[in-house]
């Protein structure tokens, strides 16, 4: 039986009742919120396990919801909009959502993203409590990662895409690998979020001088060479 606590931003009420029928026929308990600008609160006052959030939304945009959030925590954030253009898609995720679910769209599949989501923020890997390139340190155990013992904020699709690329160095992932591995599904057409994800990972560790060892391969994905040893 799933637990956990899922918040449901959405300002459809009829939508936001479907979906709360099926996260809740599949073991979790929700919340249901209607408008943008009373959520930052809720969540500083109630952490829930995963948030749904429409993108528009009155009172503050989902967007600026996000931006937000993420200024303070890093729980799981599905955006849910009925905008399709890829670029709405992109900024969702670089804002730092984890998943994006366009509308319309089947409840059970979001039953599934929502599992997913869990899963690789919950579950516990039978890897080495640690990985190491060099000044990068990533603890799969209490999942922070730190380069040069300094915490380096990452999102649960940031840490597990990092996670994927440090235990296979210089081994060449294709995008839908890396969405299985990170996201725990593979639907069609959404293997380019990868893409998004990557960007978002090396800003954050462009600081350190690690964002070139993440290295595209043309046509094909990614893969992570560990920093070269400088020499004494």
């Amino acid at each position: 039986m799933n637990t956990g606590r899922i918040l449901i931003v959405e300002d459809e009420v009829k939508l936001a009742e479907l979906l709360r029928d099926y996260l809740g026929a599949a073991g979790f308990k929700t919340e249901l919120l209607h408008r943008g600008d009373v959520v930052v609160e809720a969540v500083r006052r109630h952490e829930p396990d995963a948030i749904l959030l429409d993108l528009m939304l009155p009172g503050m945009e989902g967007t600026d919801v996000c931006r937000e959030v993420r200024k303070f925590s890093e729980v799981p954030i599905l955006m849910v909009t009925a905008k399709t253009e890829e670029i709405d898609r992109l900024l969702g995720l670089e804002l730092g959502a984890d998943d994006y679910i366009c509308k319309p769209f089947s409840p059970r599949e979001v039953v599934a993203r929502v599992k997913a989501v869990l899963r690789r923020a919950r579950t516990p890997q039978v890897e080495a409590p640690e990985l190491k390139a060099g000044p990068l340190v990533l603890n799969t155990e209490t999942r922070a990662v730190h380069v040069s013992q300094q915490l380096l904020e990452l999102t649960p699709t940031e840490f597990g895409l990092l996670r994927a690329l440090m235990q296979r160095p210089e081994r060449v992932f294709s995008r839908d690998e890396l969405l299985t591995q990170v996201q725990g599904y593979d639907f069609a057409g959404y293997d380019r979020t990868i893409d998004t994800h990557v960007k978002n990972l090396r800003k954050k560790l462009a600081p350190h001088g690690l964002d070139r060892n993440i290295g595209s391969v043309y046509g094909v994905g990614y893969r992570f060479s560990p920093p070269v040893p400088e020499e004494s």
